[in-house]
Formats: structure tokens, sequence, C-alpha cells
């Protein structure tokens, strides 16, 4: 875990297909096998998501992504390379198969309460607690599309996310990817 250097926010959220958790208990995640992923604490924790990079998760759950975004580190050439015909300020690319699925997943928004959380990856916006949480509020998240483009995010389509990913791992760009074991198999 990283030390509690980002501004501490007033409220964090989760994001689930099921509207019924009442209580969030700390849970062990299996390691990640991407070493461009940040590892994951062996420790059960309980993970939440600050209000910045929320719309990562206006997905279904098991649903492959990439998204990406300028940091202080981007590059003019990746800037214009990947960022240079789009006025969003930051990118979320899913597979073709899964369009349908965003379209209609019926996806519930847990808000959390922030005291004693700490950052766990500042890049992709986790927080993680030792507790157990009780959520303050759920509700229906809605439609998912009309987020993504109320906050502002291009949402790209593409039959494969593999090219994409191996171009942000060796650019100067921020990125986070989610459940990229879902992926088509790359060819």
């Amino acid at each position: 875990m990283s030390s509690p250097t980002a501004t501490h926010p007033a409220v964090l959220f989760h994001f689930s297909e099921d509207p019924t958790i009442a209580r969030f208990e700390p849970r062990s995640l299996p390691p990640r096998n991407d070493p461009y992923s940040a590892p994951r604490p062996a420790e059960p924790l309980v993970w939440a998501i600050d209000e910045a990079h929320a719309p990562l998760y206006f997905f279904p759950r098991d649903c492959p992504r990439a998204a990406f975004w300028a940091g202080p580190d981007t590059t003019p050439d990746d800037h214009a390379r990947f960022l240079g015909h789009t006025a969003a300020a930051r990118v979320i690319a899913i597979e073709g198969s899964w369009l349908d699925r965003v379209r209609y997943a019926r996806l519930y928004v847990y808000r959390l309460p922030p005291a004693g959380f700490v950052p766990h990856d500042e890049n992709a916006g986790n927080w993680v607690v030792r507790e157990a949480v009780t959520p303050l509020a759920v509700e229906p998240a809605g439609d998912l599309l009309a987020r993504l483009v109320a906050a502002g995010v291009e949402l790209r389509v593409t039959p494969s996310l593999w090219p994409l990913r191996h171009a942000l791992v060796a650019s100067s760009l921020e990125f986070s990817m989610v459940r990229l074991r879902n992926a088509r198999p790359e060819v």
C-alpha cells in the first residue's frame, strides 16, 4: 500500500451488480499476473474507488477495459498520438463483444465513508481499509453509457484490447487496465 499522500476524498465508491450488500467485509484478492498492474496486498481488504476514477467502473464487473489519460509525465508526442483527436481527458476502450452487456447492465453505486481508507494505487484511484465497511447509501447507476458521456469520457469500441494494451505500456500516459483476463485471447 502506498502512504496516505493523496488528498483524502469526502466519499468513496464501490460499484456492483448486487444491490443487496449491507456490509463490505475485507477479502483477499488473487495476485495479478500482469507486471504493469500494481501488486495486490495479500491481506484481506475492502476496496473502494475515488470520484475522479469512478468512470473506470461504469461497466459490468467482468468487462475487460483499458483506460488512459495524460499525466504530468506524458510527452507531447504521446499526447498527440493517443489524445490529439479527442476533446476527452480520459478514454476507455472495451471490446465490441461487451457493448450490449454494458448497454443493458444493472449496476449499483455504493457510497462508502472514507474514514480509515488509505490510498493503494493513486494512479488508478484505489483506496483500501482493513476493517468491514457499512455503506452510507446505494442507488442504481442508471444508463452507463449516459454516465460515461456525462463524465466526459470517450468510449472506444475495438475488436481486441491487446494492441492498445501494448501501446499503452510502452507510452508515457497514465493508464488503468481492468479485467484483461476476460479479454479475447491475443492472436
